[in-house]
């Protein structure tokens, strides 16, 4: 799956349902190259019901398709004010993690790698799904999450949904998988926890900045 460099991310709508769920999308073709679900406990899913889910923990493992082995996965404890969310490998070493920032008014946090050295900041805004993965100097796009990128063939009408986005890598990050892991990992983040806080009863500047 981190071969490549485009995907398409579709949350499964689901009913009645206290997990999300996303199908990983190879842009061209339409064919799933992935699965990225969240795995928590039946306590911590009973308590979605009752409180709001921006307090409660959660882990999202992203697997690879068609075998379904696992490629990283997602983690953030119970939320404190200020999230830390952590990106961990299939050995469940950890990659890097995602800091979220203080009093601003559109969306976006700090990413570093597991040696805490700042390796991107993701910069968009709070309503909409335009975000784009700078270098920490701002003069490098590493790449973009968008509503409207310019998706191939069978899916380019799906980006009129609301529960799809696509993702872009810079191609110059063609031979680095970790920088793609952390990247998608991001992407991820933003709509399972980033955008959930700020829909919660808490300042939205508190947990996203720009």
């Amino acid at each position: 799956m981190l071969e490549h460099n485009k995907y398409v991310i579709k949350e499964r709508v689901k009913i009645i349902s206290a997990v999300q769920s996303y199908d990983i999308l190879d842009p061209e073709s339409g064919q799933p190259i992935g699965l990225a679900e969240e795995k928590i406990g039946v306590f911590t899913q009973l308590l979605r019901w009752v409180m709001s889910k921006q307090f409660l923990p959660t882990r999202l493992e992203v697997r690879e398709k068609p075998d379904d082995s696992l490629v990283f996965s997602i983690r953030r404890g119970w939320y404190l004010f200020r999230s830390r969310v952590e990106v961990l490998d299939a050995q469940d070493q950890l990659v890097g993690y995602f800091k979220s920032k203080f009093f601003t008014i559109s969306g976006g946090f700090h990413v570093y790698d597991k040696d805490d050295h700042h390796f991107a900041e993701v910069k968009g805004k709070l309503f909409g799904w335009n975000y784009r993965f700078l270098t920490p100097d701002g003069k490098v796009e590493m790449g973009k999450v968008s509503k409207k990128l310019g998706a191939a063939g069978i899916l380019k009408e799906m980006f009129t949904s609301a529960d799809t986005f696509g993702v872009e890598v810079n191609p110059d990050l063609a031979d680095e998988p970790m920088a793609k892991m952390l990247i998608l990992a991001a992407t991820l983040a933003i709509d399972v926890v980033y955008k959930s806080e700020s829909r919660g009863g808490v300042d939205a500047g508190d947990v996203l900045g720009e």
